[in-house]
């Protein structure tokens, strides 16, 4: 048995596809014909452009605009003029090859953003990579494997799965997938979740240990992967894939059934979106609400910012599918970190601390401002609640909340009908504002706790680094506390708390959230009916006795054993 991380649910059994490493060696060499060089990188791109456009279509139906977004990214690659005309001129200049000028300049992009120590910045480092394999393959009139057209059941073993490797994955036949490396936010897992195929990462050996068309156990519940297994350990994981079946049927039951626990008490769970037509898979899932929209997909991906009326047509849109269920809006979560090639914002050494989110929007009120008029003659269609990101300071919210009231103000003397029932909110995902939510609490309607982030910066351990990855720490004591903090000093003025981070849908989290006294949890869509089902069989009151021991514990493995033991997910 190989251990691995479980990322994402259900039980696979077939039989092993070992996904080819294409063949991308070529020799260096000094040519005479440039412009034959430059014909030849220019017709690479433009057949990748088409086939990027392919896959992104395909993914925009499968699995939802959000993800097919991640194709824009690469489509933009494609089409980056700085890129594009430093191959054109190392080819000039060094008089080499189109593939040594391409591998080159890819290789000096790529080094650059895997120096950066952020998430987003690392990812476009694999963009990077991702498609200059597409490009070089051209060159070299090498074929990919074709994932879009395996024809029989088989598990995808892999290094690691590219986005447009995921994209291309047809669930009918690709019951699941193992990979060496990757984690739960990876574009993989994420990916996988969304097409809700189990599958296991992070293994770390998988592709020495796999021999392709042997039989492979992949169990996304528990992060296990069994090699050649025996027929009894066959008979046992096929039993429990009907009894997964069997519980995926009893949660549907509960698509149309409040979020109860067992002695009565009601939580909201609700699902964080990208996109309005991600809607429909809140509302499948039996959704109470939006309690994350991340509006930065309608800003990235293109040449310009998004103008009023299009982010008008986008709030407007989820509200209306939404009815009178709350949608928790997320104002404009970009910059330094999260790159808008049209900004042309200064580098930092440390992006992800630097000037983004609110920090960017109340400089660039320009930016704000038409966000916020866009929100607000939206309202009128939904029951909306503004939420600032990356808050970590009183002035911050106050400066922001006076901008969000003067565009109301102005709407109105315009003769623009705007909502009353507005609440305003920030996301907890800074620690000197989980410390002093007391007083943050008395100026705000609502504290929506950003834990990914939170727990990355409690910690200062990068998520995505995983040389540190053991000291992102969900249950540690001291996450635990802020949390409870936050959600004590909301309730002490009669404010309400929610969860967007990963945190909010994970099983062993459930109940000692539940103990806390969190009100609202939002998560995947696809995490929503298992996490009704568990509630459903939880006490509220017992959790809540526990209260002072969780809290008393040293580390994060004795919060996770006492849960494990107390309240096994059945």
């Amino acid at each position: 048995m190989i251990r691995g991380i479980a990322s994402s649910s259900g039980i696979a059994i077939a039989k092993v596809y070992q996904l080819a490493v294409p063949d991308l060696t070529f020799e260096r060499k000094s040519v005479n014909d440039i412009e034959n060089e430059i014909t030849r990188l220019t017709k690479a791109l433009d057949i990748s452009k088409r086939e990027l456009e392919k896959i992104k279509e395909n993914a925009r139906k499968s699995i939802g605009n959000d993800h097919a977004e991640i194709f824009s990214a690469h489509l933009l690659v494609l089409s980056d003029p700085e890129m594009i005309t430093s191959i054109q001129d190392k080819i000039k200049t060094d008089r080499i090859n189109a593939e040594a000028a391409l591998e080159e300049t890819a290789n000096m992009f790529i080094d650059m953003f895997k120096a950066m120590e952020n998430e987003y910045m690392r990812e476009r480092a694999a963009d990077i990579q991702d498609v200059t394999k597409r490009v070089m393959a051209h060159l070299l009139n090498v074929t990919f494997s074709d994932l879009a057209s395996i024809s029989e059941e088989v598990i995808i073993v892999s290094d690691d799965l590219t986005p447009s490797d995921t994209a291309q994955l047809n669930k009918q036949f690709v019951k699941g997938f193992t990979t060496n490396i990757g984690g739960r936010t990876s574009h993989s897992a994420i990916m996988a979740r969304s097409l809700e195929i189990p599958a296991v990462v992070g293994t770390k050996e998988i592709t020495k240990e796999a021999k392709n068309g042997e039989l492979i156990i992949v169990d996304g519940i528990n992060g296990d992967v069994i090699l050649n297994p025996t027929a009894e350990l066959i008979s046992l994981f096929k039993q429990k894939q009907v009894e997964y079946k069997n519980k995926k049927e009893i949660w549907a039951k509960l698509k149309d059934e409040p979020t109860v626990t067992s002695d009565n008490h009601y939580v909201e769970l609700a699902a964080n979106i990208g996109t309005p037509e991600d809607v429909n898979a809140v509302l499948k899932n039996g959704g109470e609400g939006v309690g994350l929209y991340r509006t930065e997909f309608l800003y990235m991906g293109k040449s310009e910012l998004p103008t009023e009326e299009e982010q008008f047509d986008a709030y407007k849109s989820v509200l209306k599918q939404m009815g009178d269920k709350p949608v928790v809006v997320r104002t404009l979560d970009i910059g330094g970190d999260k790159e808008l090639s049209y900004l042309k914002l200064p580098e930092e050494m440390n992006p992800f601390l630097g000037f983004r989110a609110i920090r960017l929007c109340l400089e660039r009120d320009d930016i704000f401002r038409t966000q916020l008029r866009a929100l607000l003659r939206a309202s009128v269609h939904g029951n909306l609640k503004i939420m600032f990101p990356m808050i970590a300071t009183l002035d911050e919210f106050r400066q922001a909340k006076s901008l969000l009231l003067e565009e109301k103000n102005k709407l109105i003397t315009e003769g623009i009908k705007v909502s009353d029932t507005i609440e305003i909110g920030i996301m907890v995902e800074i620690p000197s504002t989980a410390v002093i939510a007391r007083q943050f609490a008395k100026e705000v309607d609502f504290f929506s706790i950003g834990t990914n982030d939170l727990i990355q910066y409690t910690m200062a351990a990068d998520r995505m680094n995983e040389r540190v990855s053991y000291l992102y720490q969900p249950y540690h004591p001291a996450i635990l506390s802020l949390v409870n903090n936050v959600i004590e000093a909301a309730h002490a003025e009669g404010r309400w708390v929610g969860m967007c981070g990963e945190m909010a849908g994970e099983s062993i989290a459930i109940p000692i959230l539940l103990g806390l006294g969190l009100d609202e949890f939002s998560m995947s869509a696809t995490s929503i009916l298992p996490a009704r089902a568990q509630i459903r069989n939880l006490s509220k009151e017992k959790l809540t006795s526990y209260k002072d021991q969780l809290l008393s514990f040293n580390t994060a493995d004795q919060v996770e054993t006492f849960i494990r033991e107390k309240f096994p997910i059945k």
